[in-house]
């Protein structure tokens, strides 16, 4: 463990379509970080690292010849440079973990919601099903959500924080896209400094007693599909010139569509799924890539 961050957050009030929805307190946090070799080593060591979720197929070292992306061309380094907007996917990108795995295993049915992950995350079944279906098996409640989040803190990716001040500093706007949930997003967001309305994510909703009534089907990132009206949203409402996605997963991916991103950058230093990689304008296995291409 490389270093350990605390932070006090302020209480965060969400929109949900429903009255009967219930937020939560605020949290005092401790968010770890860990780190990462290089980009081959972390490649290699990719079946051994408890940071990365079983259910995915790793890389293995005879397959890194087949991505070429790697390496960025001009035209992509100019884009990413001269970007004014910068949006990441949360779970196993700016987090090491998939937030609704590591809820469901706290729960006790993390296997099973794990398949269903790799299977929405593969693009192989629409994402609203898949979100659908994974709490369905566990059905949370605000007390057990509220428990999971003191007792396990997200983990942010190495290199994030960094990358995400060095951005500020070039005045280059920064958001979360996540089909995640904001009550798990919420702390990420302030440990990173980024505003509420700078995360775009769904909605976890509980009845008056605490009890899991479901979740918002109004947000744009509960359905497949979503990130890119998310993105296309941003982009509309702001000007932005140049917008650049950062993500791992297929719904990730979708938001390199027209009006949406201009520049999609696979980060594969949590996990490497090889489809999204292959369509990926960049692939990055070490933020501190993205942050030394910026001097």
């Amino acid at each position: 463990m490389e270093g350990l961050i605390s932070a006090q957050l302020n209480p965060i009030r969400t929109h949900s379509t429903q009255e009967s929805s219930v937020f939560f307190p605020t949290f005092s946090l401790r968010i770890k970080t860990i780190g990462f070799g290089n980009k081959l080593e972390a490649m290699r060591n990719l079946k051994s690292d408890t940071s990365i979720n079983a259910s995915v197929q790793p890389l293995e070292a005879s397959k890194e010849g087949q991505f070429n992306k790697a390496l960025p061309s001009k035209e992509v380094l100019e884009v990413w440079r001269d970007a004014d907007a910068v949006c990441f996917d949360v779970d196993s990108t700016v987090c090491l973990d998939e937030g609704i795995d590591e809820l469901a295993e706290f729960c006790g049915a993390g296997k099973a919601v794990a398949e269903w992950t790799a299977r929405a995350m593969s693009g192989s079944i629409p994402f609203e099903d898949a979100l659908a279906a994974r709490l369905s098996l566990f059905n949370p409640s605000i007390a057990q959500v509220q428990d999971f989040l003191e007792k396990r803190p997200p983990r942010i990716s190495p290199g994030i924080d960094e990358l995400v001040k060095k951005m500020k500093a070039r005045n280059t706007d920064v958001y979360l896209i996540s089909g995640g949930f904001r009550q798990m997003i919420n702390p990420v967001a302030s440990i990173l400094g980024i505003p509420v309305d700078h995360i775009f994510a769904n909605q976890l909703l509980f009845g008056s007693a605490g009890e899991f009534l479901g979740f918002d089907t109004d947000e744009p990132t509960s359905r497949s599909g979503g990130k890119a009206i998310a993105v296309q949203q941003i982009r509309k409402a702001n000007g932005y010139k140049l917008l650049v996605m950062i993500g791992d997963g297929a719904t990730d991916l979708e938001a390199r569509k027209p009006g949406g991103a201009d520049l999609f950058v696979c980060y594969a230093g949590v996990q490497l799924r090889e489809a999204v990689a292959a369509k990926a304008d960049w692939l990055v296995f070490n933020f501190k890539d993205l942050v030394d291409s910026l001097e």
